[in-house]
């Protein structure tokens, strides 16, 4: 069985996954991760806290599975054409939930700045991600706008259509 700690996170992840941020209250997720309060609060301090904890743990989730499903392409042509791919996947994979870092973006306050740094720092990296010394820095982030408007697109329709069509862009692109 998982630590607490790790119970914590894996509930509050699917929960915030499937309800969203502020549909999911901490007497919740104490409730369906079986621990007691005193200890959800011996791990996090408040609910953004968590909410951090869960976008940190996305992040280097998301990265991964990213990269390593980059990582067969040969040619940078063909590693921005499996960026795009990996959407579908993740699409099919998460039943076009779409973003996390987004869906929480939209729920947040102007004054949960902490939450508001690490869905930026996200984006950054991923922004980062399509630089590359082979494609001028406007393509890149073009590139980048289709990404992330795919992405919000497909969650939107529920459909791949619009990923496709992106990926044909980006083709004639480069």
């Amino acid at each position: 069985m998982n630590s607490p700690k790790e119970r914590i996170l894996e509930t509050a992840s699917g929960l915030f996954h499937q309800q969203g941020y502020n549909s999911t209250g901490i007497n919740q997720i104490i409730s369906e991760a079986a621990v007691a309060k005193a200890s959800f609060y011996n791990h996090f301090k408040s609910k953004d806290d968590l909410c951090i904890a869960f976008l940190n743990a996305r992040h280097e989730y998301w990265f991964s599975e990213l990269n390593r499903f980059c990582s067969k392409s040969t040619g940078i042509k063909q590693r921005f054409l499996a960026a795009f791919n990996f959407i579908i996947y993740m699409n099919e994979k998460e039943d076009f939930r779409g973003c996390s870092f987004l869906n929480i973006l939209s729920e947040i306050s102007k004054d949960q700045g902490p939450i508001l740094s690490v869905i930026q720092a996200h984006k950054n990296d991923l922004r980062n991600f399509f630089k590359n010394e082979d494609v001028s820095e406007s393509i890149s982030d073009h590139i980048y706008l289709l990404f992330e408007s795919s992405i919000i697109e497909s969650q939107l329709f529920k459909s791949n259509e619009l990923v496709y069509k992106s990926r044909e862009i980006v083709d004639s692109l480069i």
